[in-house]
């Protein structure tokens, strides 16, 4: 996000943005924002995670809660872009926004000499994309849910295509891939593996208890991907997980962690 407002003119600044998320692009507008001293709309929708609402708005951005679902939001987000004047911020189908997420992949690289395989979790496409950029030579996988199959379904089709997205991972439920990050991963062969909710709690459980990562959900697509036998040709290489993301509610990590121990005692 920060490479984004950089780009932009000081006419383009003075007018604001406005962006659209489920919560952790929400959080990371409005925390830029607030850095750059511009002004933040962001668009989410009414059964948005609370948590995530809240942070946004703690930040300093302005959040819109007009519509009642992701697609109606997607639309919104544009009518207002285009009744405010304000600069819009494109979460994940956006050329600067990528960009900015390569340095991701770069960092990964440099940190970790050899890496074979890059994990990352998918929503839209434009964390993977960059990172697949970022990265160069190392093999990349896109983990998605079952249930939210965006990149999945757009590498299937040639082509973005509107999915449904019902899943506790909230902050990959893009309805539709971007045309740029379709591109990317197409180009560099980027996999894509998709996960069950029963996977995505089981890479979560991990992440908190071996790993001590208090990680959301989506965060734990990638970890659960391995853990279900999902992820071929991985035995004996060096595997780096993106875990890209915290913000799971006090609530759903409890009722998370209560499910393996409510198995384990009715055993």
């Amino acid at each position: 996000m920060l490479a984004k407002l950089a780009s932009l003119s000081p006419e383009e600044k003075a007018r604001g943005v406005i962006s659209i998320s489920a919560g952790n692009a929400a959080q990371g507008a409005a925390w830029a924002c607030g850095l750059e001293q511009v002004d933040c709309l962001v668009v989410m929708w009414q059964g948005a995670s609370e948590q995530k609402i809240a942070a946004t708005r703690a930040y300093g951005a302005e959040v819109d809660l007009e519509t009642a679902d992701k697609a109606e939001a997607f639309e919104r987000v544009v009518e207002l872009q285009r009744s405010t004047g304000r600069t819009l911020v494109h979460p994940f189908d956006d050329p600067v926004v990528i960009a900015g997420h390569s340095t991701l992949g770069r960092e990964i690289v440099e940190d970790l000499p050899g890496v074979d395989v890059i994990v990352v979790p998918v929503g839209g496409g434009g964390l993977v994309s960059g990172v697949a950029i970022g990265a160069g030579s190392p093999r990349v996988v896109a983990v998605e849910p079952e249930a939210s199959p965006a990149l999945h379904a757009a590498l299937s089709a040639g082509k973005p295509v509107t999915v449904g997205t019902d899943s506790i991972a909230d902050a990959l439920g893009a309805p539709r891939a971007g045309e740029h990050p379709l591109r990317i991963c197409t180009e560099l062969g980027v996999e894509s593996v998709l996960v069950t909710e029963d996977e995505i709690r089981a890479g979560f459980r991990f992440l908190y208890e071996r790993a001590k990562l208090a990680a959301e959900p989506g965060a734990a697509v990638g970890v659960g991907a391995l853990l279900a036998g999902k992820m071929d040709g991985v035995k004996g290489q060096t595997v780096a997980f993106v875990v890209s993301g915290g913000n799971v509610s006090a609530q759903t990590a409890s009722d998370i962690l209560k499910e393996v121990r409510a198995t384990d005692d009715s055993s």
